[in-house]
Order: C-alpha cells, then sequence, then structure tokens
C-alpha cells in the first residue's frame, strides 16, 4: 500500500525497517467512488490518509458557490498528513476518479513519531512538498495567462505521473473534465476549451476524454514556465 510514498524524490532512503513499520501502520485500505467527498471543512479528523490508486483533491468553495481546487494528489500522496497536527482542514478532500485509499490512524502516526525519528522526518518532507506546490500554484495563477496555466498545469501532472510510473513522459491517463481544469486554474470551462484547442492546434499539446498526448515537450515547458525544481525529482529508482 505504500510502496509509492515519496517515490522518486530527492531526499534521504527510507530503511526496511521504516518502509515495514510504514505498512504495517496502515489500519484500513477503502475503495471510494469517483466525486466523493472524503472530509468536510470543519470535521475532526482522526487519521490521514495515503492515496493508493486514482486522483483526489483538495479545495474550496467561494461564497457564489464556485469551486478553486488548491491542490490534486496522485497515487503516493498524503491527501492530508497536515490534519494531524492540525486536527481540522479548512477545505474540502474529495475523489476525482474512483480511489483505493490506506488509511492510517491518528494513534498511530503518534507511535511512529515517538519509534521512528526518521521516518517522521520523511513525512514531514512530503508536507513540504505539498507547500512548495502550493507555491507553484501561487505562481501560476497569479502570473501567468491562461495559456500558460493550462500548460503548466499539464507540464506538473505529467512530471508527477512519471514519477510514480503513470506517465510514459508523453502520454498520460488523468481523467479530469475541462470544468476540473479551471477550477484548478481559475479559469472558466468555455475559457479551458479554447486553450486547449490553442495548445493542439501549436502542436504541443493533445487531451481528450482523460487521456493527454504531449506533442513538444520543450514547447509546452515553455509556455507554462515551468521548471520542475520544487517537485524535488529524483532519477535515481527507489
Amino acid at each position: 500500500m505504500t510502496a509509492l510514498f515519496l517515490q522518486r524524490r530527492r531526499r534521504d532512503r527510507l530503511s526496511e525497517q521504516e518502509k515495514q513499520a510504514l505498512e504495517a501502520a496502515v489500519a484500513e485500505v477503502r475503495v471510494l467512488p469517483a466525486r466523493h467527498v472524503m472530509v468536510r471543512q470543519g470535521e475532526t479528523v482522526t487519521r490521514s490518509t495515503l492515496l493508493v490508486e486514482g486522483l483526489m483533491c483538495r479545495y474550496m468553495d467561494g461564497r457564489d458557490g464556485q469551486r478553486q481546487l488548491v491542490a490534486l494528489h496522485v497515487p503516493g500522496d498524503f491527501v492530508d498528513l497536515h490534519a494531524f497536527p492540525l486536527e481540522q482542514l479548512d477545505h474540502d478532500v474529495a475523489t476525482i476518479s474512483r480511489a483505493k485509499v490506506a488509511t492510517f490512524p491518528r494513534e498511530t502516526l503518534l507511535a511512529l513519531t515517538r519509534d521512528h525519528p526518521h521516518l517522521v522526518r520523511m513525512l514531514w518532507f512530503s508536507t513540504l512538498l505539498d507547500a512548495a506546490m502550493h507555491r507553484e500554484w501561487i505562481f501560476r495563477l497569479g502570473r501567468l495567462g491562461a495559456t500558460g496555466r493550462v500548460a503548466h498545469f499539464f507540464c506538473e501532472m505529467n512530471v508527477r505521473l512519471a514519477m510514480v510510473g503513470l506517465s510514459s513522459g508523453n502520454r498520460f491517463h488523468l481523467p479530469v473534465t475541462q470544468s476540473d481544469i479551471a477550477e484548478a486554474c481559475g479559469l472558466t470551462s468555455v475559457h479551458v476549451n479554447r486553450v486547449l484547442r490553442q495548445l493542439r492546434d501549436s502542436g504541443q499539446l493533445e487531451f481528450q476524454r482523460g487521456e493527454a498526448r504531449v506533442l513538444d515537450w520543450e514547447a509546452l515547458k515553455a509556455t507554462g514556465e515551468f521548471d520542475d525544481a520544487y517537485l524535488y525529482v529524483d532519477g535515481t529508482p527507489d
């Protein structure tokens, strides 16, 4: 269940004992349907969740009912580890696609913090990666135009999925709608549709029915001003 945690990240390696301890800490494995809200804003959270399969998101709703995605999670990500010290979340957590998750009770995580200090630093590293991605998303929304935002979004997802073996580097399955992309990029669905057509016509990216094909990686990165340094990619097999 935990094999993809921090896969291909530039970090200290987990020992076999630490890997076993993390695996043993899994209390429950659940399969959740697509578009299922797992945690509501303000709820008390008694366990943390590792995404094993599928795609999940964190989001916030505006007073006008418009949703803003603030994070997307791929397999190997803890989707709410920061709830361990906070106990409550200021946003909702939901599935995008059908998802398999492994849960870790608060008491078990407390035991890990006591018995495996190096593993705890790796869990902390995981939350710091979330923070790095948040900063990049802020940059994307604040400084890039519509085409740049969408290009950056697909560049990030390509790299993150490749790190867990779910992208060949130029093809990957991404079960999101144009509305999801709009909510991640601060755009309307109509605008996203227009941008995707522009990226296709310029020979950079094709995206249809959840399947992405990168036609020109260097051009797509340039359009999105994308640099994967914030993802701390390590090409060395774990």
